[in-house]
């Protein structure tokens, strides 16, 4: 999967109870596009957008940095079946107590495969199935995701290297990739929930995150 191109969209003031960012909007357009769910047709383009929140001087030193996939049901919502919450609102709080760094808000819900399949999903763990056995049942890969859009925003921002506040490695290896030196990676462990043990256990031991 290849960026046609990426553009900045917008640049606006955004005051937090963290503190003043500012929300820059990009629009990537995705060249033969990787089908999420099995036999499905690709297109062959696919937009995507993101924003990114910004403080501080990004630019004099590697900028803490979080690439964090929408989750309505826990940013919003604030289920307490997964840690997306916890860790966007850790990863706000560590960039202002720094002063600068830099969230990369990527829409790509439930791993990827949409809101709608991801309640479909809950539907499957109430009836035992875990987080990646929902997906694979429901016809998709246990992980739709995909991080040449926020190495592509670095990229645009000149941004050569970071310290990326993650778990996950799939996002390490995916900056590195695309050029983006990974300095450092700050955990983003966050206190476990009785909802959330399995959930988390699921992501430590099938999808090799760096968790507890």
């Amino acid at each position: 999967m290849s960026f046609l191109s990426v553009r900045q969209l917008a640049n606006a003031d955004l005051p937090t109870r963290w503190g003043h960012f500012r929300i820059l909007g990009f629009e990537g357009v995705v060249e033969n596009p990787v089908p999420c769910k099995k036999d499905a047709p690709a297109p062959a383009t696919r937009i995507e957008s993101a924003v990114a929140l910004v403080m501080g001087d990004i630019h004099s030193a590697p900028p803490i940095v979080r690439v964090h996939s929408s989750c309505l049901t826990g940013d919003v919502f604030h289920s307490l079946r997964c840690d997306c919450r916890e860790q966007l609102e850790l990863a706000l709080a560590t960039i202002a107590d720094a002063g600068a760094g830099i969230v990369l808000y990527e829409h790509q819900e439930g791993r990827g495969i949409g809101l709608m399949a991801k309640l479909q999903a809950y539907e499957l763990q109430e009836r035992g199935l875990d987080t990646i056995e929902a997906n694979l049942e429901l016809g998709y890969a246990a992980d739709c995701r995909h991080f040449e859009l926020p190495a592509a925003i670095l990229n645009l921002l000149h941004i050569p290297a970071v310290r990326l506040m993650t778990n996950n490695p799939e996002k390490v290896e995916a900056l590195q990739a695309a050029g983006i030196q990974v300095i450092e990676r700050l955990q983003a462990d966050v206190p476990a929930q009785p909802a959330s043990e399995r959930y988390l256990q699921t992501k430590r031991e099938k999808m090799g995150h760096l968790v507890g």
